[in-house]
């Protein structure tokens, strides 16, 4: 039989979410939603915070950081592997990011896209289920801001993030396909709040595919965004936010990815409409929100 896989976006378990999980337990911010999440064979998501009780705050607008014990809740949640480069993962620097993935090992939560050289954070994670290879790959491209981002990016000696260069997604892409069945791209990118992909979220996702991706899965814009069907593979260019507090409409509207994999690529796909409530906390949303 095939895999189901699902994605999901933004994962910030710290500011309220962090004290929910404190004071309620780890299961909390997945109450509504881990029954869903543990009925696929594969789930993954993209991280917006370290974990970890140590480092310092970078100099930037908002800086996020989750209690130790949130890892545990991503395995309540049954996620098998999250993206870990974006524009938070930082927010505490190389020590929280150690911290980080220490907790996640431990929790047996793989991670992509970040580590404490180039080599770590360009590194694939190879999943196999029910007989089908599944690599993974995340990467990082969001546009120029007021703090500089590119400053993060993994060096030889040098903890931090996979940056999105085209050579590095087409060299990263082709390399782990000769090793899997199906390879899966999670990047971060795109402009906040915009509810359509821009040019260059395309190129780099279209790059992916063409360069033997079957599915590429986008994070960092706080709102959903198209889904794609491209020649043999499937673009969500952006899953919004999953748990995430303080966000209003159209940033609370979110969703589940499932797909369905076979050793041919991506067969189908679905989308499960998702409310983020104020808290943070995500719950299957009891009505359609197509258009």
């Amino acid at each position: 039989r095939g895999v189901i896989l699902m994605g999901v976006g933004d994962v910030m378990v710290g500011r309220t979410v962090g004290e929910l999980i404190e004071t309620e337990g780890p299961a909390g911010p997945f109450l509504n939603t881990a029954d869903t999440l543990r009925s696929a064979d594969v789930i993954v998501g993209n991280l917006e915070c370290p974990i970890s009780a140590r480092g310092t705050a970078e100099d930037k607008t908002y800086t996020f950081r989750a209690p130790p014990v949130a890892a545990d809740s991503l395995a309540c949640a049954g996620f098998n592997l999250v993206n870990l480069a974006n524009n938070h993962i930082l927010d505490y620097g190389p020590l929280a990011l150690a911290d980080t993935l220490e907790s996640l090992d431990a929790q047996d939560v793989q991670a992509v896209g970040a580590g404490m050289n180039a080599l770590e954070a360009h590194a694939p994670v190879m999943i196999e289920v029910n007989g089908l290879r599944l690599a993974f790959l995340g990467y990082m491209d969001v546009p120029p801001a007021t703090y500089d981002y590119r400053s993060w990016e993994a060096g030889p000696n040098q903890p931090g993030v996979a940056w999105g260069h085209q050579e590095h997604v087409q060299q990263g892409v082709t390399a782990a396909n000769a090793q899997a069945d199906i390879v899966i791209v999670l990047v971060h990118n795109g402009y906040e709040l915009i509810q359509q992909g821009s040019s260059q979220q395309q190129k780099l996702a279209h790059l992916a595919i063409d360069s033997g991706a079957s599915l590429v899965i986008g994070s960092h814009t706080h709102v959903l965004q198209q889904v794609e069907r491209y020649k043999d593979g499937l673009i969500a260019y952006s899953m919004g936010n999953f748990v995430f507090d303080n966000f209003r409409f159209p940033s609370n509207h979110s969703a589940i990815l499932v797909v369905e994999l076979s050793p041919q690529g991506v067969e189908d796909y679905e989308l499960i409409d998702v409310i983020v409530q104020l808290n943070g906390i995500p719950k299957i949303s009891p009505y359609g929100l197509e258009d």
